[in-house]
């Protein structure tokens, strides 16, 4: 190996390990500091009962009786989700997907406003729903306890408060997901905790807070903390 081969293959390893050392320091730190093993519950009516107070302090009803939710994702997409019709329309960058959520295939896509049949449709379906599954549940996770192919389970927690595991058996994009709710004495949700296989951690946390009241009495957030970021959501509305 020249001297010249050599020099430039020290200043490529140089810049792999300052790009990458301190990424990888800062996982461990984080791995270290917040990983969790998954938590066992206790399932039964208890738990049911701690899943129905928290929808009582969210004023579920209202929530059931709200037909129509907009918001903005991280100012990054946008839904208009009509319930009664069971359809969200999800909009990012240059194109619009009219989503029907009973049949996706039924689903429409759009570039420019322009109806698209071209070989992107299968791929920008899919993604917008992907986009609406991961940035609905931020929006509405509370009310999903209760879905079909969920587990409840009461979990003591250090300081001897209870709260509610929910596991996702089936549906959506990752089955197997846990989130346990932490509640306030009220029933209100005030940050859930995370074993999913989207993160290499387990038991990361994030809050939900900056609660709204809709036009429909619904209530939900608006942000949500996790780890540095915030996840924002903006103009968010429901109404009947």
């Amino acid at each position: 190996m020249g001297k010249k081969t050599k020099k430039i293959f020290k200043i490529i390893t140089g810049v792999v390990i300052f790009f990458t050392l301190p990424s990888m320091l800062l996982f461990g730190f984080l791995y270290f500091k917040y990983n969790e093993p998954l938590p066992n519950g206790i399932e039964g009516p208890q738990a049911d009962a701690l899943a129905n107070k928290m929808l009582d302090a969210l004023n579920s009803e209202a929530y059931q009786n709200t037909n129509y939710l907009e918001w903005t994702f991280k100012k990054r997409r946008h839904y208009e989700w009509n319930k009664e019709k069971n359809t969200c329309t999800v909009f990012w960058k240059e194109y619009k997907v009219v989503l029907n959520l009973s049949d996706y295939f039924k689903s429409e896509v759009f570039i420019h406003n322009f109806r698209s049949e071209n070989d992107m449709v299968a791929d920008l379906r899919n993604k917008a729903i992907g986009y609406f599954e991961n940035d609905s549940f931020w929006l509405v996770a509370p009310y999903k306890v209760f879905d079909k192919g969920t587990k409840r389970a009461i979990v003591k927690t250090e300081n001897n408060k209870e709260a509610l595991l929910v596991t996702y058996t089936s549906g959506g994009s990752t089955p197997g997901d846990s989130y346990l709710w932490h509640l306030d004495d009220n029933g209100m949700p005030t940050h859930f905790q995370m074993w999913v296989d989207i993160l290499p951690i387990d038991g990361l946390s994030a809050t939900w807070s900056d609660w709204i009241t809709t036009e429909s009495g619904a209530q939900l957030p608006t942000f949500h903390k996790f780890l540095f970021f915030g996840l924002e959501l903006d103009g968010v509305k429901g109404k009947e």
